[in-house]
């Protein structure tokens, strides 16, 4: 294995992979390996020491359509004591009900999978009824947070921010 992050995302609109795309320049092309399953499936999860994983929220707080093709290869995937962190994409005024809950469905599922979730990402700064993303408390998102439809302009910051808080909870900083 060349690189020691696999970056696993979902992208329907190309908002996922721009971001994902940006977290690939942070971290550095020799650490990141970015799979877009679409095309390439969830096959090499396992071959990677940490993961990074990508999904959008659809309309009322539905997985986005690649990631629901693999729901049930997930649900096999052999991810016990490997660091994960997730980023999600969402529009907190347009789904304020639903926002980001596809992001907390897939970090349950890989934490129910043995994964070591790290990422947690302050929900300061958004502006929402709901989320299944949140941590029981309510204080954090359970990765990190995007809005490309109303706070485009945060997203460069809070890559970098996120980039630099994984890569030390990944031990690799």
């Amino acid at each position: 294995m060349s690189c020691p992050i696999g970056l696993f995302y979902g992208s329907t609109t190309g908002n996922t992979e721009s971001v994902a795309e940006l977290i690939s320049e942070q971290i550095g092309f020799d650490k990141i390996h970015r799979i877009d399953i679409a095309a390439d499936g969830l096959d090499s999860l396992s071959e990677y020491e940490h993961l990074i994983l990508g999904i959008p929220t659809w309309d009322f707080g539905e997985l986005q359509e690649d990631w629901a093709d693999m729901w049930t290869i997930l649900e096999k995937a052999e991810l016990q004591g490997k660091a994960c962190a997730v980023f999600g994409l969402g529009d907190q005024i347009g789904y304020s009900e639903w926002f980001l809950d596809a992001m907390g469905l897939l970090h349950d599922r890989v934490q129910e999978q043995g994964a070591v979730m790290v990422g947690y990402w302050s929900a300061d700064g958004y502006n929402f009824e709901d989320s299944k993303a949140l941590t029981e408390d309510r204080e954090q998102f359970v990765g990190l947070a995007i809005d490309e439809d109303c706070q485009h302009g945060e997203t460069q910051g809070r890559v970098q921010q996120w980039c630099q808080q994984i890569l030390n909870e990944f031990g690799m900083s």
